[in-house]
């Protein structure tokens, strides 16, 4: 997604930003990848973050992977990037599977 307007608000997206020079966000920002040549106020989660020479981010970052180059300007605070917390699954033992599976078939046959 490019921006070269502006935005206030939230932004959640599976892959890359780019701020162009004339665009402008206020807000939070979740990407995978975050080109900034414009500017950014507020707090900003990706995997990598990339501050142009004409691009301004203020508030904070949340990145293992961070570049600005030569003009680019940054004011705030960086944290290592969250981890995404993981949710385990544990399949169903197969007693409560043939329960189950007894008490659909037995709401079917009084449906008929």
């Amino acid at each position: 997604m490019q921006v070269d307007g502006i935005i206030e608000g939230t932004l959640k997206l599976e892959k890359g930003l780019i701020v162009s020079r004339s665009g402008s966000i206020k807000g939070e920002i979740w990407a995978d990848k975050i080109i900034v040549n414009g500017q950014i106020e507020g707090v900003c989660r990706a995997n990598a973050i990339e501050i142009l020479d004409k691009g301004v981010v203020s508030g904070s970052i949340y990145c293992d992977n961070l570049s600005i180059d030569r003009g680019g300007k940054f004011f705030g605070t960086t944290h290592p990037a969250e981890t995404q917390q993981v949710v385990e699954f544990t399949p169903k033992a197969k007693s409560e599977e043939k329960t189950e599976k007894r008490v659909t078939e037995q709401k079917i046959k009084k449906a008929q």
